[in-house]
């Protein structure tokens, strides 16, 4: 009788223990956006507070790990691509449509991609410390032309969202004429980093005059530390535009969960999260809701924006010049 008791007694147990399993939401994203300091471990809280669920968060390399995995991937959603990079993460055929409205968005530019959803963005910029470069460059050409002292850090385009950024902004400023363009600007190149860390890091210490970033990089410095001095250089040529996206993929094992975090991501919670946690534009917002210190940020006049198509069609000759120009 009492090992009767005892294997109902496991059973039971069991069988509860199965019942207070919640289920795993497994999302692709960069390195960055799950460290300390990144939007993951807020995202991560707030989505489960609602989803009933366990948010895991895979860092690495996106595109090259699905790619790789093909339609046995783990994911059940994506968030950290660009538009830079959505060709080919669309020609694997893998993502589901997102099912949101995005006439809601405030992006600069039209939106419609019913695959791919916008979460934040901003645009590329050389930031300085205007209490050590006196006399910034005050447009494109100035700066290619400046003295042969003033010395910038850049990203490696191969490695980096913001180097590949960079090839498509110049390529859209002076188009057959990018050869030219990256002879001037190699020579006030300090050095060239594989990632957007090492670079604004090298910049933050002093070691050169301006970097590669985005035009939402001196809201972390107002906000955060209380220090405006570093400015963003505005060039009249414009500024190339980046959006993050998101998307779910056909092949989740919890395709209503993931259908579940693509509604989170234009949600007040989230969008309210992405200018203080990630330092960029929400995809949605209201200018008064932004932080304080993002009413002081200026504004580029003119927007510079390839498609996806058009990006991927010039991504490799533009990687051509700019080798040309760094020696490979």
């Amino acid at each position: 009788m009492k090992y009767t008791l005892m294997l109902a007694g496991l059973l039971l147990s069991s069988g509860a223990a199965l019942a207070d399993e919640k289920p795993i939401l497994t999302v692709y994203a960069p390195d960055y956006f799950t460290s300390e300091w990144g939007p993951g471990p807020q995202i991560e809280k707030g989505f489960e507070e609602i989803c009933a669920c366990d948010l895991n968060f895979v860092a690495g390399d996106i595109l090259p790990r699905l790619l790789l995995e093909g339609d046995k991937t783990e994911a059940d959603a994506v968030i950290g691509l660009n538009t830079d990079v959505t060709a080919r993460a669309r020609a694997t055929g893998l993502f589901a449509p997102h099912g949101q409205d995005t006439s809601t968005l405030t992006l600069p530019i039209s939106w419609t991609d019913d695959t791919f959803l916008p979460f934040n963005w901003g645009e590329t910029a050389f930031i300085y410390d205007r209490t050590k470069l006196a006399n910034p460059p005050k447009s494109f050409d100035e700066l290619l032309n400046a003295p042969d002292d003033l010395k910038i850090v850049i990203q490696d385009p191969r490695s980096s969202i913001s180097g590949l950024a960079l090839l498509l902004w110049v390529k859209a400023v002076y188009g057959d004429k990018a050869p030219e363009a990256w002879a001037k600007l190699a020579p006030h190149v300090l050095t060239v980093t594989k990632g957007w860390s090492e670079s604004y890091g090298m910049f933050t210490d002093g070691e050169a005059d301006m970097v590669l970033s985005y035009t939402t990089s001196p809201a972390y410095h107002i906000i955060a530390e209380q220090d405006d001095t570093k400015v963003a250089a505005i060039f009249p040529e414009g500024h190339y535009f980046m959006t993050e996206v998101a998307a779910q993929l056909k092949t989740s094992k919890h395709p209503e969960l993931a259908q579940k975090f693509m509604d989170y991501i234009l949600s007040d919670a989230f969008q309210g999260m992405i200018a203080t946690a990630n330092w960029s534009y929400p995809a949605r917002f209201k200018p008064e809701d932004l932080p304080e210190g993002f009413a002081k940020l200026p504004r580029p006049a003119k927007t510079l924006f390839y498609t996806e198509d058009e990006a991927e069609a010039l991504r490799q000759p533009a990687l051509d010049e700019w080798l040309a120009a760094f020696g490979g």
